[in-house]
């Protein structure tokens, strides 16, 4: 009898459900965790160089790292010579002298750049601030603001690199890089409809969008008129009187919404032609800032001239993002023939990371009309695929494709005119390679031919030289260190190595790789690919809750890359706390087919939700270790929206979500995010709108778990109204809620982004953990690690 009862009790003692205790978190705990920031692992990877910059056709500097600290070089392409670009020492204390704060001449500031002048003289970019420095003798550097009597406008250099062109009091300008000089070339722009002005609603500054003619004499730009537009505001918080700040961005269904009006005007005349078009949207064939080339922050991509800078090709884009007008102009009278439009499904896109079309003007033959004359590689999706297609300018028909199959065209990084070849990065394209990877290729126009350059089954960042002869290629994949290498564009044989990332300190420090991770869609048949982040110290034998990092695109997507990085973020970091952490690039992301990237187009509510869900399950099948009961959520911008929405929509599934600085309501963003994602806004005879399905506030009531809301009292990029509509939803449903407002923060956070990062990490452990974090851990600051 004794021994049944035993039993019975050994058997009801392992019924019953296991109590995980609670603890308390260390400092300890948290300083473990910010060794994983980048702030601490990036300075352990030696020779990690993914980036040069070309001095000339054959001449490229680089920064190079390892335990010593940082090191320009230069190499001659042709020759393989190594040397260093300049003396680091002479220019560390020049430049600490110019600043009156010192520089240490191994550890340079991220920021800074640097431009090889025609004498021989330094143009050093650090802190937002230009310095000339003379590294002859003593070494001198002097701000060229003063040095030169000049603005500080930001601006574009002309192709001669003599004249920077740049905007002040609504008017276009341009400003003698040696003397300093500056002459203006418009007189009649006015506030609010001024020329070559940068405000598309949620990014506004003082730059120039421009594009400048191949021999630096002309300057295509347009007049911009937001008379009319509706207008942001921010309110800063100070003592007394608080701060207002007003600027116009319109919102979508707005009737009153920006329009430019196309010049082109000759620098030494300074004459001005306006070409012969109506206004045409502020809209471009990629972005929404008109200037989408990276590495080009304000040069015009959607024009393009022809190589004698007699005429011009623009595109124009409809408001609905959905009919494109290819344009060519006459650069001296103005006129403009409309060579061929193009409709897309959904929306149409140029390229990923480049407008990628290109104008082939007609021959030079007397007495041709090069303004009804020559060819276009167009870009699109007519194969669900982003290829590459010939266009004849005369008769506006689509000749033959370029590139073909599977596998997009994301950016064209040269073409050759002459031997009508050109070069592009493409994902996707190669059997049996990761489809995010980035591969590089030629390909002749007239045959189709295509020539593979990179075989390597990695990720390539590519630099072209100026001329197209060679391309430095940094690959390397999210668990192997990059390989920088030379190579020749012919052929894509490996001229010389450059560098070779070692991560043999950064190891030592305790790092490890992320997982990539492959789970399916909600249909259960398309392939996601994604990361997944363990604690350094894991369990297998325990349970682990999750927490899904998201950002949900359709521009970009969560992963963050497919290239080495020592931090993603802080996934790591937040792993090392007790976490499993994922990204997952669902269905509506980039990279892959249009049909995956516009899975969604008309309802932004998705946010990728349902594969985040599908394969969180997934992976708690697969993975004995994961607590499937307790799931977090946090992302940022649309990441934060997001969050919110997956918090309303699936209430039993995710349990605590941090969302921070959310377009919770696309019709409070700019007009054309929502416009090219939801299509145009229409208000139905009984209220309704074809916006309704993606505004968190409608589905606020849901709300089951822990929710903190964050966002930055000045945010002008995504206006803190977004959250104030979830706030005021919530308030009425009598839900409870947290919420961090931080003042003077832009959308990026700044200064609080540490802040913010440790209020983020207790709120995960306390909710999600159900542990206790340590009092008010100090982060230490990126700058000074202290």
């Amino acid at each position: 009898m004794r021994s049944f009862r035993l039993v019975v009790l050994i058997a009801f003692i392992c019924a019953m459900p296991l109590v995980v205790q609670a603890r308390q978190l260390t400092d300890a705990d948290y300083a473990r965790a910010v060794k994983f920031l980048a702030q601490d692992t990036e300075p352990l990877v030696d020779h990690d160089v993914q980036r040069v910059d070309w001095i000339d056709a054959t001449h490229f500097w680089y920064r190079d790292h390892d335990a010593a600290g940082d090191h320009f070089l230069e190499m001659d392409a042709a020759t393989g010579k190594v040397s260093p670009a300049f003396d680091q020492a002479k220019l560390a204390e020049a430049l600490g002298k110019a600043r009156g704060k010192p520089l240490d001449a191994t550890k340079w500031p991220r920021s800074f750049d640097f431009t090889v002048l025609a004498d021989g003289k330094l143009d050093v970019t650090l802190d937002k601030a230009t310095y000339r420095c003379e590294l002859a003798g003593a070494g001198v550097c002097t701000d060229v603001a003063k040095l030169l009597k000049t603005g500080s406008e930001p601006g574009v250099l002309s192709p001669n690199g003599k004249l920077l062109a740049f905007v002040r009091d609504w008017n276009l300008w341009v400003r003698d890089v040696a003397t300093g000089k500056e002459t203006r070339l418009t007189r009649d722009g006015v506030k609010d409809y001024g020329y070559a002005t940068q405000n598309a609603g949620w990014v506004h500054g003082d730059g120039a969008i421009v594009r400048w003619s191949p021999d630096s004499k002309e300057i295509a730009t347009y007049r911009q008129d937001q008379r009319g537009v509706g207008e942001m505001y921010t309110v800063d918080t100070r003592v007394g009187h608080p701060k207002l700040d007003a600027w116009k961005y319109p919102l979508p269904g707005d009737e009153k919404v920006f329009m430019i009006e196309p010049v082109v005007v000759d620098v030494a005349t300074k004459k001005l032609v306006r070409l012969k078009m109506a206004p045409e949207q502020r809209l471009s064939t990629l972005c929404d800032t008109l200037a989408c080339d990276g590495g080009e922050p304000y040069t015009w991509s959607d024009v393009k001239w022809a190589p004698d800078g007699r005429t011009l090709a623009l595109v124009e884009t409809s408001r609905d993002r959905q009919h494109e007008t290819f344009r060519i102009a006459d650069a001296a009278t103005g006129a403009v023939r409309s060579a061929f439009e193009f409709t897309a499904k959904d929306y149409y896109e140029s390229g990923h990371g480049r407008v990628n079309w290109q104008y082939l003007p007609g021959s030079n033959r007397a007495g041709s009309n090069r303004a009804s004359s020559g060819q276009t590689i167009w870009p699109s999706e007519q194969n669900d695929w982003n290829n590459l297609y010939l266009y004849d300018l005369k008769t506006g028909r689509q000749l033959r494709a370029i590139t073909t199959g599977e596998g997009n065209v994301t950016e064209v990084l040269h073409l050759d005119r002459d031997t009508r070849m050109l070069w592009f990065v493409g994902a996707g394209r190669t059997p049996g390679v990761n489809p995010y990877y980035r591969q590089f290729f030629k390909v002749d126009i007239d045959s189709g031919k295509a020539t593979p350059l990179t075989p390597e089954d990695a990720d390539h960042t590519i630099t072209m030289s100026p001329g197209g002869r060679y391309f430095v290629d940094a690959y390397s994949t999210p668990t192997t260190p990059p390989v920088t290498v030379l190579r020749s564009a012919d052929d894509g044989h490996v001229i010389t190595t450059i560098a070779k990332a070692d991560i043999s300190r950064l190891k030592a420090a305790g790092w490890v790789p992320p997982i990539p991770i492959t789970v399916k869609a909600r249909d259960g048949t398309t392939t996601l690919y994604g990361m997944l982040f363990k604690p350094t110290n894991f369990d297998p034998h325990k349970k682990y809750p999750v927490v899904d990092y998201i950002y949900p695109g359709p521009q970009t997507g969560s992963v963050r890359g497919r290239s080495f990085l020592s931090s993603r973020g802080d996934n790591q970091a937040l792993a090392e706390l007790g976490f499993i952490v994922v990204a997952i690039d669902g269905m509506g992301t980039p990279w892959r087919s249009a049909s995956f990237h516009h899975h969604w187009y008309g309802d932004m509510g998705d946010n990728t939700l349902p594969d985040q869900v599908a394969g969180i399950k997934e992976l708690a099948k697969r993975y004995p270790w994961i607590d499937i009961t307790r799931v977090g959520i946090w992302g940022h911008s649309g990441g934060g929206n997001a969050t919110a929405d997956a918090m309303f929509r699936y209430p039993g599934f995710f349990k605590v979500g941090w969302a921070e600085s959310g377009n919770h309501d696309n019709r409070n963003y700019e007009n054309d995010w929502g416009e090219k994602y939801q299509g145009l806004l229409v208000t139905d005879k009984d209220g309704t709108t074809n916006y309704d399905n993606q505004a968190n506030q409608a589905i606020a009531k849901n709300l089951q778990g822990h929710l903190m809301l964050v966002h930055g009292e000045i945010d002008d990029n995504v206006p803190v109204s977004n959250t104030y509509l979830v706030v005021d939803a919530l308030i009425k449903a009598n839900r409870d809620f947290d919420m961090l407002i931080l003042p003077h923060a832009h959308h990026g956070y700044a200064d609080d982004a540490n802040y913010v990062m440790r209020q983020r990490w207790d709120y995960f452990v306390r909710h999600l953990q159900g542990n206790t974090p340590p009092h008010e851990f100090k982060m230490p600051s990126p700058d000074t690690g202290k």
